[in-house]
């Protein structure tokens, strides 16, 4: 899917901003020969990944007592977490591989394999997060009533434009709490309201008719067979049983979302806009503007732990490049600030400490705010 929608909510042409971010990044990858794809450095880490949760997973199937299971399960469900930010981000952009490694059909179906297997211990269906992400989140991202993301509901508060509940008021402290359930949620709700045809995600036809129900039902099963079925039956006699097991997929699943979550969803709320679909105008500027006026970067400390989150960091940059691998994002980032600031657009980064403030801070306004509203 072209992440440029082509509506009414972009003006036409193309921005002098737009072109002069092409032109640099091209030229990027001419200097250094490389594409836009993941590399062997990113394929070993995979590779490390999947070992360490393999290793995680058979220390938990291979437990004698409550405490050795719960420790294995725990680090294999947190190590695919992992695996998921690092794979299935850029797997469902098409970036992990491409041509001219392998032809534009053969690299969409291994991304879609890709992103389909190390989802599987997560429980969610990734053709449909897929849609939600590229057909709705980045084309549209803090716009109300486009960005999938930011619908109205009624746990948070998240745009100045939604009603304001009285219990709202408290989301800066129960927020966690809804980090832990994100993506318990998208599995359970979001992936079967999809599938029924009760959202905008219908349209897009992902997995259609019966082979689509076979591969939506059929990865839904193997994700319970394997998460509950199977360590049930391998620790049946060590005192390990369906209480356990379920007690301790409920933990690793609510630790797992609110790692995740907890690095991504204050990058759109730090500080940044929120907009209403026009009407009839378009917004006033192009869609690679609107993704440093609605996201931010930051930087972990130590900086080294950059390697691990898959490009998280930097989602402002990723906004203004979704067709590159993550691997790039620092360098892309480096090119792109001088070109935001000669062009007078917003390019924040911000460290995680910063950025966790200022999500509390926007939580707080969102919930106790009467009306007033952005751009």
């Amino acid at each position: 899917m072209d992440p440029r929608p082509a509506t009414h909510v972009w003006p036409e042409g193309t921005p002098p901003f737009d072109t002069e971010l092409r032109v640099a990044s091209a030229a990027y990858l001419r200097g250094t020969g490389d594409h836009r794809y993941a590399d062997a450095r990113q394929w070993l880490k995979g590779a490390l990944l999947l070992t360490a949760a393999l290793g995680a997973g058979g220390v938990a199937l291979t437990a004698g007592g409550p405490a050795r299971f719960a420790l294995g399960y725990v680090a294999f469900v947190m190590l695919f977490a992992v695996l998921a930010i690092n794979f299935m981000h850029d797997a469902v952009h098409g970036t992990l591989i491409g041509p001219p490694r392998v032809s534009p059909a053969a690299g969409r179906r291994l991304n879609a394999w890709i992103a389909r297997a190390v989802t599987v211990p997560l429980g969610i269906e990734p053709a449909y997060w897929r849609v939600r992400h590229i057909a709705f989140h980045h084309p549209y991202a803090n716009i109300e009533g486009r960005d999938l993301d930011l619908e109205e509901n009624f746990f948070l508060c998240q745009t100045p434009f939604q009603t304001r509940r009285p219990h709202h008021r408290y989301q800066h402290l129960y927020w966690p709490l809804i980090a832990a359930l994100s993506m318990p949620y998208i599995g359970w709700i979001y992936d079967w309201s999809d599938r029924l045809g009760k959202t905008p995600v219908a349209r897009h036809r992902a997995l259609p008719g019966v082979r689509g129900w076979l591969t939506f039902v059929g990865a839904k099963l193997a994700h319970f067979a394997l998460m509950l079925a199977l360590p049930v039956w391998a620790l049946h006699g060590t005192g390990v049983g369906w209480g356990g097991v379920i007690a301790a997929y409920v933990f690793a699943q609510m630790c797992a979302s609110c790692f995740v979550v907890g690095l991504l969803l204050g990058t759109h709320w730090a500080d940044v806009a929120f907009y209403r679909a026009p009407d009839c105008e378009p917004l006033p500027h192009g869609w690679r503007e609107h993704g440093l006026h609605t996201a931010v970067d930051w930087l972990p400390e130590p900086r080294w732990l950059a390697f691990w989150l898959g490009g998280l960091h930097r989602h402002a940059t990723h906004h203004l490049f979704p067709t590159w691998h993550h691997r790039h994002c620092d360098a892309l980032a480096a090119l792109a600030a001088p070109i935001a600031a000669r062009h007078g657009v917003p390019y924040r980064v911000l460290t995680y400490r910063e950025l966790i403030a200022a999500q509390r801070r926007f939580l707080k306004q969102m919930g106790g705010a009467t009306g007033t509203e952005s751009e």
